[in-house]
């Protein structure tokens, strides 16, 4: 089960003040409720999850302002009883891009019981494993054969496809450090990977296998850069791909750059 791209159903804080773990599991089994049973009543709704009214209508009206969720009358065939009829709600077009994120809260607490129970190197083999898969994917719509500059092109529209927003254009021209630079503007699993930067790492060993080259990583949403960015230096086009288990300490220093390095220095995006 790939765990970590699953994603929390619901919308983000409000301004001017936190929300608790407790509201953020209640509002998450709320806008679920909505999904499935929409449209559908506040009542209803508190007597499906065994809340109270007065809780599911807060968190209701929460939604509703936060543009997740919609309400309106009830169609007149749905009506019953004299008086002004019960409003229905149902999940809108920005509620449901926000289901498909993921759960973060539930990849956390899984991640943090697979290195609680089988230790940590277990998280590394998952994150290994999930993104092997991803990889595949990918080189799927890399062409091997291609100058390094279309391999990095490909891929950084096969990671669009997967909802990572990527980009890729060249810097350094004519210098030792021209290459490629790919840019990533989102990542579907960057709160998972700030507690668990071995989601990062197996993510660039699977861009080193696609490219059939090493590759540089500069920045990153997770340690809180507003954008990853992955340096492909040009010297190495036609080269092979670099095995995991082969790997050199010299490789290791190429692709992982020490902490705080910025370099080439066009390595972010402006």
């Amino acid at each position: 089960m790939d765990v970590v791209e699953l994603v929390r159903v619901t919308s983000p804080p409000r301004p001017g003040g936190e929300q608790s773990a407790a509201d953020l599991r209640t509002r998450t089994r709320v806008h679920a409720a909505v999904a499935e049973l929409g449209p559908v009543s506040a009542a209803r709704l508190a007597d499906s999850l065994g809340l109270t009214g007065a809780a599911v209508r807060r968190h209701l009206d929460a939604m509703v302002a936060d543009g997740v969720l919609e309400s309106r009358e009830p169609s007149p065939g749905r009506r019953r009883g004299r008086g002004r009829p019960a409003r229905e709600f149902v999940v809108s077009s920005a509620g449901h891009d926000a289901m498909a994120s993921g759960y973060d809260e539930l990849a956390l607490a899984a991640l943090s019981h697979l290195a609680e129970v089988q230790g940590a190197g277990a998280v590394a083999d998952f994150a290994e494993r999930r993104f092997s898969a991803l990889g595949e994917r990918l080189a799927a719509a890399v062409d091997p054969a291609a100058p390094a500059p279309e391999r990095v092109q490909a891929l950084a529209q096969a990671l669009t496809a997967q909802g990572h927003s990527a980009s890729a254009r060249p810097v350094g021209r004519g210098t030792a450090a021209e290459g490629t630079q790919l840019c990533q503007g989102h990542c579907p699993v960057r709160r998972v990977a700030e507690a668990f930067p071995e989601l990062c790492e197996a993510e660039r060993r699977a861009f080193e296998r696609v490219l059939g080259a090493r590759v540089q990583r500069l920045a990153t949403l997770a340690h809180g850069d507003h954008v990853c960015t992955t340096f492909v230096p040009h010297e190495q086009d036609g080269g092979p791909a670099p095995s995991p288990a082969g790997r050199t300490a010299n490789q290791d220093h190429l692709s992982a750059p020490a902490a705080g390095s910025r370099t080439p220095t066009e390595g972010r995006r402006p």
